[in-house]
């Protein structure tokens, strides 16, 4: 019979803390919520998550929860520090609005940057992958950004890959080559569809997705090339909430030392090279 993720979780945890009583690393401390973190005794953590976001969170169809990689972190790390939570859905657009403004306390999954980090505090965990996906046999043989001149790339409206794409496209003008044709799309649904049917030759988008679309649709598509890039991804919360990201930063460097942020990520595909060790980040 397969444990419960959580409960593999919570047991790697419990002998990350025997072992770190005797090797001085990371544990967790269920029980001492209240006295190291006593401003969050008795309080249920508020987490949203955007349910359109696999690997990291998916509605499962047959009970109606989240699943995925950030969910169940999420949960080890609650787990590992003794906080109650609830995880709730959301809109993606509307979840560091509502960290910044206090409606929930946390979200995972979200770009570190200058500008955000002025408006909530930041644990990293993860760095960010860009991957290339394509039809079933590389037709046009793209195996990096290099052969992206003369091609049609699709991007998500307003991303970073579509602003690497025009720029690329400059350059390659500039050298002597075919513009890249850049299409944006407003979901990912919409991009995975253009390459489907051939109206772009690639799209870039997360690394992790890409290889879960790949995996579920073997015979469709196929990934031309992974880039695994420089920014860091995080938990962010509240601005000045200390007691919240000190526990919360305990609670993921606990987990980590027990190896189980890499037995999620390798749970849905998400590739372990791109774990970071906990970081807080607050400006």
């Amino acid at each position: 019979m397969r444990m419960p993720l959580a409960a593999v979780a919570f047991m790697s945890s419990s002998l990350c803390l025997t072992a770190s009583a005797l090797a001085g690393t990371p544990g967790c401390e269920p029980g001492k919520l209240a006295e190291k973190y006593p401003a969050l005794a008795g309080k249920v953590l508020i987490m949203g998550a955007d349910g359109q976001t696999p690997p990291y969170a998916s509605l499962d169809p047959n009970t109606e929860t989240l699943v995925g990689s950030d969910i169940d972190l999420a949960k080890a790390v609650f787990d590992c520090i003794g906080a109650k939570y609830e995880i709730k859905p959301a809109a993606w657009s509307g979840l560091f609005p509502a960290v910044v403004s206090g409606q929930i306390d946390l979200m995972f999954y979200l770009y570190y940057n200058k500008t955000r980090v002025q408006q909530g505090d930041f644990i990293v965990y993860m760095k960010a992958g860009t991957g290339a996906i394509t039809q079933k046999g590389n037709p046009k043989a793209v195996k990096s950004g290099d052969d992206l001149c003369g091609k049609t790339v699709a991007t998500g409206l307003g991303t970073v890959e579509e602003a690497q794409m025009r720029k690329l496209g400059e350059a390659c003008v500039a050298g002597g080559k075919p513009a890249v044709e850049v299409m944006t799309y407003p979901d990912h649904a919409s991009g995975f569809r253009l390459v489907a049917s051939r109206r772009a030759d690639v799209m870039l988008t997360d690394l992790a997705l890409v290889d879960r679309t790949v995996a579920d649709n073997p015979s469709l598509y196929e990934r031309a090339y992974g880039v695994i890039g420089s920014f860091q991804i995080g938990i962010a919360v509240k601005k000045g909430n200390a007691a919240l990201s000190s526990a919360l930063l305990d609670g993921l460097k606990a987990v980590q030392a027990a190896g189980v942020q890499n037995a999620i990520f390798a749970r849905y595909g998400v590739d372990p090279a791109l774990a970071l060790p906990a970081e807080l980040k607050t400006n």
